[in-house]
């Protein structure tokens, strides 16, 4: 990666439309590296996942609506979605120069879903807790992550002693690299791997998601 990483590096610091028109040989250079690798990666995960296909997120920013002007962003990053209804989740991996990782989890679930998540922890966490605590999910992403409410959804209990699950808005796990790791040529095993950690948590999440609170099927 050390063409995408050299261009980002060069880009952080003129973040401008004049110096990006005047680099695009380098950009295209730069987008040719990190496509090969977001391709072989997609590749190696539909071996273990049933992925309905990649989303590699564009350099350019909307910045109608953004306090931030800067016209462009300074990463790569690709989505991987799985096959709906059955299969939940989503992977994701991002470049950036001293911010890099691999993660995944339900970044924007729709109130629906979010609603189901919520009331399935308010019943019991023994499931998600056993899953948190495996020594593999430790190792890689230490505890779930994401934005939450500052007290409690409401309908839900403030005191509810599951209430720091109750109060996510997002559900997600990151596993963090550095520029060394991310240039190493073991990168896409441990790319790999990281999404593989991945899966108790995907798999309960989609039973989750696939059924009532009475364990009936919607699907």
């Amino acid at each position: 990666m050390k063409k995408t990483f050299e261009f980002l590096k060069q880009l952080e610091k003129n973040n401008n439309r004049e110096w990006f028109a005047s680099h695009k040989e380098e950009y295209e250079s730069a987008v040719r590296e990190n496509k090969m690798l977001f391709n072989k990666v997609h590749a190696e995960l539909q071996k273990y996942d049933n992925i309905k296909g990649i989303h590699i997120f564009r350099i350019y920013r909307d910045v109608r609506f953004s306090k931030d002007q800067m016209p462009y962003k300074t990463n790569f990053g690709a989505g991987y979605s799985r096959v709906k209804p059955m299969l939940r989740g989503g992977y994701y991996i991002h470049l950036e120069p001293g911010n890099s990782f691999v993660g995944g989890g339900f970044w924007g679930p729709d109130a629906k879903d979010l609603l189901r998540i919520r009331k399935e922890f308010e019943i019991s966490t023994s499931e998600i807790e056993k899953i948190t605590s495996d020594k593999t999910f430790i190792r890689y992403f230490k505890e779930i992550q994401g934005d939450a409410v500052k007290t409690a959804p409401r309908g839900f209990d403030k005191n509810h002693p599951s209430i720091d699950l109750i109060r996510k808005k997002q559900y997600v796990v990151m596993r963090k690299f550095t520029d060394q790791e991310v240039a190493s040529e073991g990168f896409l095993k441990e790319a790999l791997l990281t999404f593989l950690a991945m899966r108790p948590f995907f798999d309960y999440m989609s039973g989750v998601l696939t059924t009532d609170l009475n364990g009936e099927s919607l699907i």
